[in-house]
């Protein structure tokens, strides 16, 4: 169904990619204009985001009025997060080293977000106010939706975590290791889950040993993406 919406910029593309060079190249001046480069990768990386946005159905990722629609605001800064998880692994897969460390550093820098331009994050995901949050290598699903203070990552045996298609981490959640989370759901705020796995349907809530699960009649895609 959204798919017939037109999705709308507050940035044309090539607007777009200055604003990203002017921001790289103040924040790390080192003399390496990466203008021509974020000229060759935004394109790309926006193609991505419409991508996202038409499956995000969360406040401010579409637009108002009469007849709302998915649109990319630069200065929605939730948005413009994800958007630089795309520009630095945009530019990780085209061989622009350079700007794809600068990317990366940029949303740590302006959002607190860590998010290494090497990982594959989904092609559907949202971040809500994620300040402090760490998205480690591990593998992920579409419809993943974290919100402040996330980790996920490997443990000191360098084992690396899973996640399933529609899981939401709330504030505070870790998902460390060898650590599996089935499709469709919720980590729930200062969950911490190191090894094991939540099945499908289910509710993790706690630290161990006083932690556990239980089962959700939540849809996670349909509750909180409004998808499908």
């Amino acid at each position: 169904m959204s798919a017939v919406h037109p999705f709308t910029t507050t940035l044309p593309t090539a607007a777009l990619a200055d604003y990203v060079a002017a921001q790289v190249n103040m924040f790390f001046p080192d003399g390496h204009d990466e203008r021509a480069a974020a000229r060759e990768i935004v394109a790309d990386a926006l193609g991505r985001m419409e991508h996202c946005v038409r499956h995000v159905h969360i406040k401010g990722w579409w637009s108002g009025g009469a007849q709302p629609g998915p649109q990319f605001n630069h200065l929605h800064t939730d948005q413009y997060a994800v958007f630089l998880t795309y520009v630095s692994n945009t530019a990780f897969r085209r061989g622009k080293q350079s700007l794809a460390a600068k990317s990366y550093a940029l949303n740590k820098a302006l959002h607190s977000l860590d998010a290494f331009y090497e990982v594959e994050l989904p092609a559907i995901f949202a971040v809500v106010h994620p300040v402090g949050t760490v998205l480690g290598r591990g593998t992920y699903s579409d419809y993943l939706c974290v919100y402040q203070n996330v980790s996920v990552g490997a443990d000191l045996s360098l084992k690396y975590p899973a996640i399933g298609k529609g899981v939401v981490m709330y504030g505070g959640a870790r998902v460390i290791g060898d650590a599996r989370v089935g499709n469709n759901c919720l980590v729930g705020a200062g969950c911490s889950i190191m090894g094991g796995s939540v099945p499908d349907n289910h509710i993790a809530f706690g630290q161990r040993p006083m932690g556990g699960i239980r089962p959700t009649q939540r849809n996670v895609i349909r509750d909180i993406f409004k998808d499908g």
